[in-house]
């Protein structure tokens, strides 16, 4: 029998009004050449680097997280651990996030393996690359002076039938809660702060992320260079009825257009 996707409608079968237009074309991707992959070394010692930085058990995520990108480095994992399950392994992260499941799998593999992974950011790591930065081994949790750490709640979308969409809306806070458990004991952090912090999109500089928790150390140059005064990338968050426990003074209340907010006294 024909399988049929129960998260997604067909737009064929399914239609708000009889005359309803169809969706213009759209026009056509530009395929795009992948980046050659320098190689280093002469005839058969030659590798590509990724190859040769594996040999030294160094690993990089240097993309979005989804399936194929996870599949290649839980096998990686697994093959360093079983060379050799005493040996550190190195995990430079520039990523933007991605696949929540995706980067669990990479998360649970970092776990299972005997080995402790030392995480090092580069660039940024956000979503679920700050997570699994923040993963790392406790104590082997690194940034580059000039990298960008950022956390916040899952996002996603999903379209079908009403009782689909509410299956789907239970999964996503589910997921929502399990990440921010994680993290809260991933940064020593109370998971109400965790909560707080991540309802939007909350940037950190790598000496703010070593105070929230996410890293334990920040990388210095070869050569230090002076650092420039710069504001702080910690901005709190947006007022919102489902946070009034924890302004400071006052009794919660939700604010209407005509009613004088108190001021800010946000942690």
């Amino acid at each position: 029998p024909k399988s049929t996707n129960i998260y997604a409608s067909n737009s064929e079968n399914w239609r708000m009004a009889p005359n309803q237009p169809q969706e213009p074309n759209h026009p056509p991707k530009r395929e795009t050449q992948p980046l050659p992959v320098p190689t280093v070394g002469i005839g058969k010692d030659q590798y590509d680097v990724y190859s040769r930085l594996l040999k030294d058990r160094i690993l990089l995520l240097g993309s979005e997280v989804n399936d194929d990108v996870a599949n290649v480095m839980v096998s990686q994992l697994l093959y360093l651990a079983s060379a050799d399950p005493k040996a550190d392994i190195t995990l430079y992260i520039n990523s933007p996030g991605g696949s929540v499941q995706a980067g669990l799998a990479i998360f649970d593999t970092m776990n299972y393996i005997p080995c402790d992974v030392n995480t090092v950011c580069f660039g940024m790591a956000a979503s679920m690359g700050a997570f699994l930065l923040s993963a790392g081994t406790k104590g082997k949790r690194r940034s580059l002076p000039n990298s960008r750490i950022m956390i916040h709640q899952p996002l996603g979308g999903s379209q079908g039938e009403a009782t689909e969409l509410e299956i789907i809306a239970k999964l996503m806070l589910h997921t929502k809660e399990t990440l921010n458990t994680y993290l809260a004991a991933f940064c020593d952090q109370p998971i109400d702060k965790i909560r707080v912090d991540t309802d939007r999109d909350f940037y950190m500089t790598p000496v703010e992320a070593k105070a929230y928790g996410i890293i334990d150390e920040v990388i210095q140059h070869k050569f230090p260079v002076p650092f420039t005064k710069i504001p702080s990338l910690k901005v709190a968050p947006p007022l919102s009825i489902y946070d009034v426990g924890y302004i400071k003074s006052g009794s919660p209340k939700v604010f209407t257009g005509n009613s004088t907010p108190t001021k800010n006294t946000w942690t």
